[in-house]
């Protein structure tokens, strides 16, 4: 258990340096204001396609497909019952309005793109990136088209959610299994399959750069206030990854899908939480502070699960 700890520490001690770094840059005006807008773009248009590109390319074939299409349904159902519990428990925290919508996103989806691609195959090897990837395809249409549906505010009139799919990460799935599916992937030049890879590379420690960056544009003092993003964190980071687990446990999932599920839904409360509130002239305080508890917390508690997860349930 000690060793699969400090193992799953490691890559978690680098990302939350990189989120320390951000923070720095932004409260000592090294960068631009506007630094949090580039790099946002960079991930969603760039890097996380780089990624997506690589990983599907490489490892999607007809016979992963049918192997793995049971995650994709047990994903389905875990994220199902996270939208239920969702609704039931966000009233707990803001009554009615604009608010409670940040809670209903903060506890069906976790960072489970930025943060969950990033540990996933530093923790588990790369193999476990295209699982991984697999298994979040649900969360990734499910956050894409109501998710963020219900992070803009009713002020900017009703949005189509069919069109947030049609993204630069969302395409990225469909080239990668394109070239994998039919085997072009084998016959591309080394420099492109090099630079899909240093650019995938560089995904994670971005994202916590943007982390904190956006963390550092707000008084750290006031972010550490709000006695309720505890409680919402307590429940992204632990008691709602335990009861998932359990569920497929129970349902007879096999090893590598419940190791997905608590990678996927025990990461901290996503950023979505602050870029759109931001975008649109909602109040980004409470999910900025969500992103500040919540990521912090998580260097701890990403290793305690996953060291609980492979002791006593896989």
């Amino acid at each position: 258990m000690g060793t699969v700890f400090l193992n799953t520490l490691t890559p978690m001690l680098m990302m939350f340096t990189c989120m320390v770094i951000g923070f720095v840059l932004n409260k000592k005006k090294i960068c631009p204001e506007n630094t949090a807008t580039v790099l946002s773009k960079l991930e969603t248009n760039v890097l996380l396609p780089a990624l997506t590109i690589y990983t599907f390319s490489k490892y999607c074939t007809v016979e992963s497909l049918s192997q793995q299409y049971r995650q994709i349904l047990f994903c389905a159902l875990i994220l199902a019952v996270a939208i239920g519990l969702a609704f039931a428990l966000a009233p707990l925290f803001a009554k009615k309005g604009y608010k409670r919508n940040i809670y209903h996103y903060a506890l069906t989806f976790g960072n489970f793109g930025f943060m969950g691609n990033a540990i996933v195959p530093a923790i588990l090897g790369e193999v476990a990136l295209y699982d991984y990837m697999l298994f979040t395809l649900p969360l990734n249409i499910a956050a894409y088209t109501w998710g963020i549906a219900g992070l803009i505010p009713k002020s900017e009139g009703k949005q189509n959610p069919l069109k947030s799919l049609l993204n630069p990460p969302m395409f990225a799935v469909a080239i990668g299994m394109v070239l994998g599916l039919t085997g072009v992937y084998r016959y591309l030049p080394a420099f492109v399959n090099n630079t899909l890879s240093g650019l995938g590379n560089c995904m994670g420690p971005v994202a916590m750069v943007l982390t904190g960056f956006l963390i550092g544009q707000y008084p750290i003092k006031k972010l550490l206030t709000d006695k309720k993003v505890y409680v919402a964190s307590v429940l992204r980071l632990f008691v709602l990854p335990a009861l998932f687990v359990l569920i497929l446990k129970l349902l007879g999932a096999d090893n590598r899908a419940i190791s997905m599920c608590l990678f996927a839904f025990g990461t901290p409360l996503g950023l979505n939480t602050v870029v759109f509130p931001a975008a649109y002239g909602g109040d980004p305080s409470t999910g900025v502070s969500m992103a500040t508890i919540s990521h912090t917390a998580c260097v701890i508690t990403i290793p305690v699960m996953y060291a609980l997860l492979t002791t006593f349930v896989i």
